[in-house]
């Protein structure tokens, strides 16, 4: 094979990253949605139902952060095969999705900072931070609420344009832009609409990815999978030492 039909034939993320990715960020964002439901809004009421439940809230707003971080080569796969016939949707829904993504990694990490602090100062202490938060003049990322709402309307765009969704599976995408984003706030019933649109546009298309991938050998496999199983515990073992 030569380089040029190397290049052609593999592309990043690939099937098998961007496929799995499509599958498990929407599905881990959806779990981490309706676990928290029935939780008013706004700050305050999250903080005090995390002291209340704990362990409940914070593994769901952990699986919102996993399912945020998992869904980053899915979007760019996405993005790929818009750009076949459609690159400049590709490029600008592509790019407005990631940097809405980054935006929402900021807050989730400013999420686990407040439910830290609440366990060590209290709930009081903890709300009053992010309230102060709130009022911090932060520009970075508040400046990047546009790509959060117009990124998944762009992409969606593209994809029915590019023939990658139909028309009923790029309009759930779009229902992307209508989540909020923001430091602890919670979910609402729109919510859990919103991010099942993402599953209905993204799982299936996930799924075909994967059934269109070249099946690697038995001895690859093994292979793959000791590599991922061992990078993934050393990585929790050496996170949890700091």
């Amino acid at each position: 094979m030569t380089t040029a039909t190397a290049e052609r034939t593999h592309t990043f993320p690939g099937p098998w990253l961007g496929g799995a990715s499509l599958i498990a960020g929407p599905v881990l964002l959806l779990a981490g949605a309706l676990l928290r439901l029935g939780v008013p809004f706004f700050f305050p009421d999250q903080l005090d139902a995390y002291r209340r439940q704990p362990a409940l809230i914070g593994t769901a707003y952990a699986l919102l952060l996993a399912g945020t971080i998992v869904l980053w080569p899915g979007v760019v796969a996405v993005a790929a095969r818009v750009a076949v016939t459609r690159p400049v949707w590709a490029v600008w829904g592509g790019s407005l999705v990631m940097f809405g993504l980054f935006a929402r990694t900021f807050h989730h990490g400013v999420n686990t900072f407040a439910f830290s602090l609440a366990g060590s100062g209290g709930t009081s202490t903890a709300e009053q931070a992010v309230g102060a938060y709130y009022r911090y003049p932060e520009w970075v990322v508040s400046s990047l609420s546009v790509a959060v709402l117009l990124g998944w309307i762009v992409l969606a765009a593209g994809c029915h344009l590019s023939g990658t969704l139909r028309l009923p599976s790029a309009f759930a995408l779009a229902l992307m832009s209508g989540l909020m984003v923001g430091v602890l706030k919670g979910s609402t019933w729109a919510s859990a609409v919103q991010v099942t649109g993402l599953v209905v546009a993204f799982v299936p298309l996930g799924a075909a990815l994967l059934r269109g991938a070249t099946r690697p050998s038995r001895r690859a496999t093994v292979r793959t999978v000791v590599v991922v199983v061992s990078f993934v515990v050393g990585s929790v073992v050496l996170g949890q030492l700091g």
